[in-house]
């Protein structure tokens, strides 16, 4: 039976889809365009999207474990559900869902809200998943890196409470582990949710520091302003998304993303090996 990849083609989709590839799983990619993804040979790759019933049922067919990560679009929470009920039609009951850390507090940030309602469908409908809950991506960072770098500013407003930012490589690989796991057991698992963090927790002061010291200059940090960040945004992407990014940054900024107790360990423990903390994609941003 194959394990269905779908978000294959992000940061996190591609680390999901080599770590299972190492693992000697049969995975399937679902993607809208075949003829720009890059897999190993033995990755099947389908074309389709998430509102094209028949492609989807047909992408189904055979697949025993899903891995579903949604792109934030306006229409997300149609393409999650409508994703998991052709799933749950085709008898897949195994699932490996990346939502975001506190998906059920955010209520107010359209992508965490969508989020926790594929959550609740997860559990309402029985099927058997683990829900892996993301802090925000170290990786994002290559977004901002040229500001860093040119101007000596961080301008992300992440705030002062602190982030326990997470590796896409992390994410990945407790992901691909998850799928096997669930994959190769011969009954159904119960749902379980995995907080997924880095190694420290960073204030937007700490971030700066830590460039200050990869670049050997003064970095500063540009302060904790969303309306700022919105307006940047907007400048490259569309209003709507450029407010929802403002959205989840005063969310940062009042509530951060703290670890619970036993977070760490437990990640630790499922890997076998140190998580990736946020210096070491400083030093390979400033050398690229």
């Amino acid at each position: 039976m194959t394990i269905l990849v779908i978000g294959a083609t992000g940061r996190v989709g591609r680390h999901v889809v080599d770590q299972l590839v190492q693992r000697d799983a049969d995975v399937r990619v679902l993607t809208r365009d075949p003829t720009k993804a890059t897999f190993p040979a033995d990755v099947e790759v389908v074309q389709g999207d998430l509102l094209d019933i028949d492609a989807l049922r047909a992408a189904f067919s055979g697949v025993s474990t899903l891995f579903l990560l949604n792109a934030v679009t306006g229409d997300e929470f149609t393409q999650a559900i409508i994703t998991l009920n052709v799933a749950r039609e085709a008898g897949v009951e195994r699932v490996v869902y990346l939502s975001v850390f506190q998906a059920d507090l955010a209520v107010n940030v359209p992508h965490f809200a969508v989020k926790h309602g594929a959550e609740r469908m997860l559990e309402a409908m029985g099927f058997g998943a683990t829900i892996l809950r993301p802090t925000y991506f170290i990786d994002n960072e290559a977004m901002v890196k040229d500001v860093i770098l040119q101007h000596g500013v961080y301008p992300m407003p992440i705030g002062g409470r602190g982030l326990a930012m997470v590796d896409a490589r992390d994410i990945a690989e407790v992901a691909a582990i998850e799928l096997v796991r669930r994959h190769d057991t011969p009954g159904k698992l119960p749902i379980e949710t995995i907080n997924l963090v880095g190694p420290d927790t960073l204030t937007g002061t700490d971030v700066a520091a830590i460039w200050s010291d990869v670049l050997g200059r003064p970095v500063v940090y540009g302060g904790d302003d969303p309306s700022g960040f919105e307006a940047n945004m907007a400048t490259f992407m569309p209003k709507w998304t450029a407010y929802e990014m403002r959205l989840m940054a005063e969310r940062y900024v009042s509530d951060g993303m703290i670890p619970e107790d036993g977070d760490r360990e437990r990640l630790v423990g499922i890997l076998g090996r140190p998580l990736h903390g946020y210096s070491e994609t400083a030093r390979a941003l400033a050398a690229a």
